[in-house]
């Protein structure tokens, strides 16, 4: 197998990123190779563009974070895109929720070699957490509609939304707009031309 040896050249311009940071973020590509030999955590078609498709597309929601901490819930982390890219560039609260058993094994070793706080969950999202977050963050695991009935119950009253979709992000909006009372702001992707950040608040059901 494989990947993309270095990052992008252009990545410390898009993301401020210090060099131990950087240290860490190359420990958890290199981690990510090495489970990936046994198990299939990422697209074999991105094994060649980690840094671009995984790293930086995780990285970029860094602009749209606050500076004061805050807590941070990542929905179905699979490989820990884009929450623990965020638990390695920030000092938030990170959670990150994963049902896959083995998923989260790498998940912990990974927290552990990278030195992370990320707090990990191996259960369902539709579980009770326990928890609520000023934002909730998600990247290409369900429809935007299925997305914000898990993040609801997650949310602050003043909570935010973060999800990384793709070029049926307008679709999606559209159709989630029929059932949810939001303000919206779609965010062009600096790591993919066809994708969208969809930055979501004041969220609501509609009723009738």
């Amino acid at each position: 197998m494989t990947t993309e040896a270095s990052p992008p050249t252009d990545l410390r311009e898009i993301v401020s990123i210090t060099d131990e940071q950087m240290a860490r973020l190359e420990a958890y590509v290199r981690l990510l190779e090495k489970w990936q030999k046994r198990m299939n955590l990422i697209g074999r078609g991105s094994l060649n563009d980690i840094w671009r498709r995984h790293i930086l597309d995780s990285a970029q929601l860094l602009a749209l974070l606050p500076a004061d901490k805050k807590i941070i819930i990542d929905m179905g982390s699979g490989a820990g895109f884009p929450g623990m890219v965020l638990a390695v560039l920030t000092t938030h609260e990170i959670h990150l929720i994963e049902s896959n058993g083995k998923k989260c094994s790498f998940l912990r070793e990974l927290n552990g070699v990278l030195e992370t706080r990320a707090v990990i969950h191996n259960r369902r999202i539709e579980e009770k957490q326990g928890i609520k977050a000023d934002y909730v963050t998600a990247r290409a695991c369900a429809s935007l509609n299925k997305l914000l009935e898990y993040a609801w119950p997650l949310l602050k009253t003043d909570g935010k939304c973060l999800f990384l979709k793709g070029q049926k992000a307008q679709e999606e909006l559209t159709e989630s707009l029929k059932r949810w009372k939001m303000s919206a702001q779609m965010i062009r992707s600096v790591s993919d031309p066809t994708g969208t950040i969809l930055q979501l608040g004041e969220i609501s059901r509609r009723h009738g």
